[in-house]
């Protein structure tokens, strides 16, 4: 059964290695949901968090054929595992004198923060799981959503597992 997955790498961090990840959903065929790169708190390794669609065969290849990457230092499937995912989201929606009260309590409920205020909009960032930002956007998507911008999923185990010591040393999640 096809189903959203959460891999994580851990690669060196040299030029072409995102490149190489990528490439590799491409040759497959496999359409990249979430796409999120950034440093870890090692010099040297940064972390992807990629979500794509895949059924269990499919997903152990996709697993398998990331550590042949050269600079991929671990790869961790969180799609079943206790996780903590998190995305950021910043909205910019209609908000006329007579809509912004209500915009405002949506966006209070929701616990997003207005980081920006025009006479005819209001832009507001949320941080919180996939499901709590779609939530947010249905209830704005009335009033008029002007633009959109998204981070993509960002995800790592629960728990005190330490996944690289160093380049190179990998410890078991």
């Amino acid at each position: 059964m096809r189903q959203l997955r959460t891999f994580v790498a851990h690669v060196e961090d040299r030029p072409g290695v995102l490149n190489r990840v990528v490439s590799l959903f491409r040759r497959r065929g496999y359409n990249i949901e979430s796409l999120t790169v950034g440093r870890t708190e090692r010099e040297g390794v940064s972390r992807l968090t990629v979500v794509m669609e895949a059924d269990d065969d499919a997903a152990r290849r996709i697993e398998a054929n990331l550590y042949k990457l050269v600079n991929v230092l671990l790869v961790d499937d969180l799609t079943n595992a206790p996780n903590v995912t998190r995305d950021l989201a910043l909205v910019k929606v209609k908000a006329t004198p007579e809509s912004r009260p209500h915009v405002l309590q949506l966006a209070e409920v929701f616990r997003a923060r207005t980081v920006d205020v025009g006479s005819e909009t209001v832009t507001l960032e949320i941080t919180g799981t996939t499901d709590k930002i779609d939530g947010l956007v249905d209830v704005l998507r009335p009033y008029g959503i002007v633009e959109m911008v998204r981070t993509g999923l960002i995800a790592m185990r629960r728990g005190n597992s330490e996944v690289v010591r160093e380049v190179g040393e990998v410890v078991a999640a």
